[in-house]
Parts: structure tokens; sequence; C-alpha cells
């Protein structure tokens, strides 16, 4: 390809001085182009001062897509901007989208597919190879072992721990006819619901909040319960046709509560971090969690427990171990202090408690 025509201006200056250096100035004309690619590629060079992962998708038409994840995510986001000046500027906050194995197999089990560590895991790694700053998870997620190098510093203030009934034939569990089909993927919620009303059929019944909403007016089921606290941070709440009080429905371990984890050698992580931290929060999930690491449930296990502050300023605790069916049900209660110590050792108390109650056979048989 031949070379671009001089401008007159160049040639006559190039005439006049007769040097070869005036060759350059015909390129200068792009200068401003190359300027504005540099300044460009120093803005998406930019390091943000947080990466937050998440579980989500880009598209929000996407199957496997968690509205509810990128929600929990902005809120950490937007907690962060407010308590720290520096991390209000644009761009010094960043949301990077994880996709994990248990957002894409949805038409199993997550018990046969290896267990809710699986909308963990590669946030957990991402986190441990750098590729992000903080991670945020629904709590009831978390397992009760974290990865090495990696601490959990931070629970947001919890939202509503109660259960959602959605249905639109009836107002309640309890005016379902017999043969009803409910949906659920928790064996949480199928064991207190067959145990009530071992007439009605649970089947299960996963994806987001928005597929589940759609398959229940498509006719796939009758009902169907999800968390109230999701459904707030969707801005959802109005579709629940009933709230189930705890009596009711107890809720998962940590239903409710965001945690934000960071690397255990990450002082700066956790210094914001700590900034966000609801204590009230932490200690009521952490009494809950040492009660599931008691039991050493898992996906195939249905438990529930509650800590909360009662009238007085102590904990109230109540935790339920039962078996899929609803033909079991085991249940215990404790009240104490509200103290971090006092609270974990109640959950590991109670725990052993059930865990002694219902026998080593009883495990085996979940297996």
């Amino acid at each position: 390809m031949p070379p671009p025509p001089r401008c007159a201006a160049t040639t006559a200056h190039h005439s006049l001085l007769g040097s070869p250096t005036c060759l350059a100035r015909p390129r200068r004309r792009c200068c401003p182009v190359r300027a504005a690619v540099a300044v460009q590629a120093e803005a998406q060079a930019k390091v943000s001062l947080i990466r937050i992962g998440t579980r989500g998708s880009l598209f929000e038409i996407c199957k496997y897509d968690s509205p509810l994840a990128l929600a929990q995510a902005h809120e950490t986001r937007d907690k962060l901007k407010a308590a720290h000046s520096e991390l209000a500027e644009e761009g010094a906050v960043e949301i990077v989208i994880i996709k994990t194995t248990g957002d894409m197999i949805l038409d199993k089990p997550l018990a046969d597919i290896g267990g809710k560590g699986l909308f963990t895991k590669e946030i957990d790694d991402a986190l441990l190879q750098g590729r992000i700053d903080i991670a945020v998870h629904s709590m009831k997620d978390v397992p009760t072992y974290l990865p090495e190098g990696t601490i959990l510093p931070c629970n947001l203030p919890r939202e509503d721990v109660r259960d959602a009934f959605i249905c639109l034939t009836a107002s309640s569990l309890a005016e379902l006819p017999a043969g009803s089909v409910v949906g659920s993927a928790s064996l949480r919620r199928q064991s207190q619901i067959l145990y009530k009303y071992p007439s009605l059929k649970v089947v299960n019944f996963r994806g987001n909040v928005q597929t589940r909403l759609r398959k229940l007016k498509e006719g796939d089921v009758h009902a169907t319960l999800l968390a109230l606290a999701g459904l707030k941070r969707l801005n959802m709440a109005e579709t629940a046709t009933s709230v189930l009080s705890v009596d009711e429905m107890l809720p998962a371990v940590a239903q409710g509560a965001i945690g934000i984890a960071c690397r255990s050698s990450d002082d700066t992580m956790m210094n914001y971090l700590s900034s966000l931290n609801h204590e009230d929060t932490r200690l009521a999930v952490a009494c809950e969690r040492e009660f599931l690491s008691v039991l050493d449930g898992n996906c195939r296990t249905p438990i529930a427990a509650y800590a909360s502050r009662d009238k007085d300023g102590n904990c109230s605790f109540r935790g339920l171990l039962a078996s899929p069916d609803g033909s079991t049900v085991y249940e215990t209660s404790r009240t104490g202090p509200y103290d971090f110590d006092i609270m974990v050792e109640m959950g590991k108390d109670a725990g052993h408690e059930l865990k002694a109650k219902a026998g080593p056979g009883f495990f085996d048989s979940l297996q």
C-alpha cells in the first residue's frame, strides 16, 4: 500500500529544512488518536480497589442467572461505598460474575451432584487465586468448613428468616387438598411439610426465584416455598401468598444472612469488611453453624436451626433434625446469654443432644 500523501505545509517544511527528521511530522497527526487509545487502555487496565466475586450471569435471559446473588453483591458494594469515601469513586468497586456448578445443573437434587459447596467452590477458588478480593455468599450455602487461606469475618444485618408460601389456589399449606404437589429442592422444607401434612406430595423444584415462580404459574406444582429474605432483596415480597411463622417452618441454618469472605492474609480487606459486620447476626450464625457442624449436616440431612435475641436480650435457640419423609423429627431448644463463646457452645450442645437421640442408625439410613 502506498504511503499516505503529505499535506502541503509538511512538504514545504521538508524542502526548506532538507532534513530527514521532518519525515516524522506527518505521523504526528496520529498522536491524538494514539493518546486516546492510551487513555482508554489505561482506564481498562485500572485496577479496582475491591473486586467482589458472586454467583450470577451477565445476561438476565440466561437460565442459569442468579439475580438474588447479584442483588446481594450490589448491597455489599453499596454498603462499602457508603462506609468508605475512597470506594465511592467510579470503578473503585467491581463486581465479578462467577458461574458455579450448582447454578448450571438444575435437573438433579443438590445431594446428587455434590451438595451445597457447589455454589461456593468456584468463587472460593477465584478468591484464593487472587482473581477477586472478597466473596459474597448466602450463608446457608456455605459449608461448615472454609477453604484453607480464607476467612469469613463479616455478616451483613440478617433479613427476615421466615419462609414464604406461594400458591394460586390456597392461602396456606393447611388449605391444600390431599394429593397437592408442593415444589421444593429443600429437604428441610420437605420433611417439615410431610411431618405436618402427610397427605401432600413434595417434588424436587430447582432454579432461580423467577424460574420457580414461572413453573408454578405454568402448573408444574400447586404451591412452593421460598425464603422471604430472597424475595425482599429482589423487591418481590408481594408475590408471597402468606408467610410461615418459625413455629410452622423452622428456617435453614443461617437463612437470611449474607456472609463476606476474604483471604486470611489480606488485612486491607479484613479492615474494610469489619466496618460492615453486624455482630448480632455473626453470633447467631455462628451458633446455628456449630449445631450444623456437630450433626455433620449435608444436603441429605434435613436440619433446621434458628438463634435470635429475645426480648430480655438473651439468645433463644431452636434446632431440628428430621428424616426426609417427615416420619421422624427431633427438636431441641436452649436459652442463654448473647455471647459468642456461650452461643457456640449452646449450638454444639444442642447438636450433640439430637445426634444422641437419633442414634447412628438414623444417619446411616440417609447415606
